[in-house]
Order: C-alpha cells, then structure tokens, then sequence
C-alpha cells in the first residue's frame, strides 16, 4: 500500500465540481480534487477552489478545514461570523448550517468524515 500524498498541491489540477445550486449572489463555481476516501465512504480528504459569491450551505459530516489562500467568511445561522483567509483553520461539525461569503477566489485543503 503506498501513502496517499501530494508533494506539491498547487501542481494538482483539480476536477470542476459544478455552479453552487444553493447561491444567493455571484455565480461560485467549485473545484476540487480528493486525495483519499475510505473504502467504507466514511471519510475524504482532498482539496477545494471556490470563485467569490455567497451561497446557503449545511455540512453533511464533520469537516475540519484548513485554508490555502483567498478569502471570505462563514457565518452560522445564529449570526457567528468565522472570516477565513490563507493559514486559517476551522472545524465546522455535522449539522452546521449558514452561508458563505467568498470574496476572493477561495482554497482549502478538507477532511470530512
């Protein structure tokens, strides 16, 4: 078996993920790529690219993320403001539900499980 990795991320050319079905203004489109997922499903990680534009969104599983460059914000739907930008990191838990404000073409390196 061979460690899943990549020596240098900005060299991966990433998989077009489609327009945001869930956007309220600008037209973010997403990109990414996964590096591993369990054989059962139960977890992923890779990497995401998302142009600026704002979009409703609810994470599906625990994702812990940490940003590569751009910038924007999360805010939860209780009003918690989360700006992020490269070298930030946060842990959004299943069930998390709000939107995204991306103002600079944004990336992060995921895992989801």
């Amino acid at each position: 078996m061979t460690t899943p990795n990549w020596p240098n991320y900005t060299k991966i050319e990433m998989d077009d993920w489609g327009a945001s079905k869930t956007a309220i203004s600008g037209t973010p489109h997403a990109h990414g790529k996964i590096l591993s997922v369990n054989d059962d499903g139960s977890s992923e990680c890779g990497i995401w690219s998302c142009t600026p534009g704002e979009r409703t969104l609810t994470f599906a599983n625990d994702e812990f993320c940490y940003f590569l460059g751009g910038k924007g914000s999360y805010v939860h739907d209780n009003g918690e403001v989360i700006p992020v930008h490269a070298g930030a990191i946060v842990f959004f838990p299943k069930g998390w539900s709000g939107r995204s404000i991306i103002t600079e073409t944004l990336s992060k390196a995921f895992m989801s499980r």
